[in-house]
């Protein structure tokens, strides 16, 4: 199978094409690496390529013989390097599989290679110095989001057709925004993080994908779902598989609509058309759609330095350990200016100081929690404009200390964090695209604790009804060559 025909399949797709017998997974591997020779080069979204062993029998789950990537951060897969994007930790090699790790393997995909981040996943865009920025498969001086930016540059290129991805404050769903996918933060709790960590970001990351069908990430959700022994957060288990869910109709659901962001930042005139477009589209599939107030139970500056201290003060913790497993200094020869302004920052975080974070922590939960008694989904945009040019969110970077760096991250995605926090499920759905441009525009739909069926359902029914899947980028494994932006 060459790439030009590998890229037409979804994840589900190829493994029953592998099932059946009309393809081996030692073929697919062959046309995803092809894919990235082709396309790799001009978008930098694959850190490294290797050739991956032979996995389960085909057929033996639904996406057995798959091709597949990790990100550079959070699953570590034994004998491979994991980095983080940083030079602190370059050259670092997994000793053993992490429990989400284990369980690709059980899944039968195909782990060929690992995507791009930014340094410790500590920005919304993915330019490393270590091995330089990722491009948007749109336009390639765009970016590609972030943290999981390589994740969504490779799977909108046809390298994959699904990535691991991780999402502390949007890092799953900015990266599906900006490179046109689906993508699906899961409830704290539903993957574990273990064995080195209980939690990371105290509850605020977790693990999931992104992908160019919802039932691939549904697929992909029913095989790593489920607690391990330690974990310290218990979801309910679904009632039922979530690749079932992507058929079954979501019934008239209550939505509200909240276009304009908690911290003030304006929604650009491209997004607010697209979320006039989406609840159009949601009230004539018979969904009850109007706008909404959603408190986040702190203001705005409380919650920016809540989080502040909750990720400044577990980054200074995590440094130490890098540092000194690594036998290398804590400066400017390893650590990115904002990295190293977050490590100092953290240092300063007292305990009461982080014990109110935590308290904060609480009360956003508690306050969508009450929304969400009242409604099943809140709509937002993704982000608050299309995909920015390389180099916007460097800019005076070098000048912030820990709390401007967040401040700035959450400015530019004021709508992803608020979920993170309280731990819900929330995706982002590629429905429509800047007129003008051809770029992506993600809308954001959350839904209250435990509740990724519901949200699946819907996003089945909105894929079914303003199909995405026709559209590639302008750097496209189907036609390395390139077409025309938006084409």
């Amino acid at each position: 199978m060459r790439s030009t025909e590998y890229v037409s399949f979804d994840a589900v797709g190829l493994a029953e094409l592998v099932a059946k017998g009309e393809v081996t997974p030692g073929e697919l591997e062959a046309a995803a690496h092809e894919a990235a020779q082709a396309v790799n080069p001009r978008i930098n979204a694959i850190v490294e390529t290797w050739k991956a062993g032979e996995g389960p029998a085909p057929g033996s789950t639904p996406l057995a013989g798959v091709p597949f990537l990790i990100k550079d951060l959070g699953v570590s897969m034994a004998g491979r390097r994991v980095e983080l994007g940083s030079r602190l930790t370059a050259g670092h090699v997994a000793d053993a599989d992490s429990f989400l790790m284990r369980r690709l393997h059980r899944a039968g995909l195909v782990t060929f290679g690992r995507t791009a981040t930014p340094e410790m996943a500590y920005d919304i865009t993915t330019e490393p110095v270590l091995y330089g920025p990722t491009r948007n498969p749109w336009d390639t001086e765009r970016s590609a989001g972030g943290s999981s930016g390589g994740a969504g540059a490779a799977v909108a290129a046809g390298v994959a057709p699904v990535a691991h991805a991780t999402d502390a404050a949007g890092s799953l769903r900015i990266p599906a925004a900006c490179n046109g996918l689906f993508g699906l933060k899961p409830t704290r709790g539903r993957v574990s993080m273990g064995p080195d960590a209980d939690e990371i970001f105290n509850g605020l990351t977790v693990h999931g994908c992104v992908s160019r069908t919802v039932r691939d990430s549904a697929a992909l959700l029913d095989l790593i779902q489920g607690p391990e022994p330690g974990d310290p957060y218990f979801a309910q288990p679904p009632s039922r598989p979530y690749a079932q869910e992507v058929t079954r109709h979501p019934g008239s659901l209550r939505i509200g609509v909240l276009a304009q962001a908690w911290g003030g930042r304006r929604t650009t005139a491209p997004v607010t058309e697209a979320l006039s477009r989406t609840v159009r589209l949601l009230e004539s599939l018979g969904h009850q759609v109007a706008e909404a107030e959603v408190d986040l139970g702190v203001d705005w500056p409380e919650f920016v330095l809540a989080n502040a201290r909750l990720s400044t003060a577990n980054l200074a913790a995590w440094i130490d350990g890098l540092a000194a497993a690594a036998g290398r200094p804590i400066d400017s020869s390893t650590l990115e200016p904002v990295t190293l302004a977050g490590y100092h920052y953290g240092q300063r975080v007292g305990a009461a100081q982080f014990v109110t974070a935590l308290a904060v922590r609480n009360r956003v939960a508690r306050s969508l929690a009450r929304y969400f008694e009242g409604h099943d989904i809140l709509l937002t945009p993704t982000l608050p404009e299309p995909p920015v040019p390389l180099g916007t969110f460097a800019e005076g970077a070098a000048a912030l200390d820990g709390l401007g760096w967040i401040d700035r991250l959450n400015d530019r995605s004021p709508f992803t964090m608020a979920f993170n926090v309280a731990g819900t499920p929330a995706m982002s759905v590629p429905l429509t695209a800047d007129a003008e441009t051809g770029l992506p525009i993600g809308m954001q739909f959350a839904a209250g604790y435990g509740r990724e069926d519901l949200l699946f359902r819907l996003a089945g029914q909105l894929e079914q009804a303003s199909p995405w899947s026709g559209r590639t980028p302008e750097v496209w494994a189907g036609n390395p060559a390139g077409r025309p932006l938006g084409g």
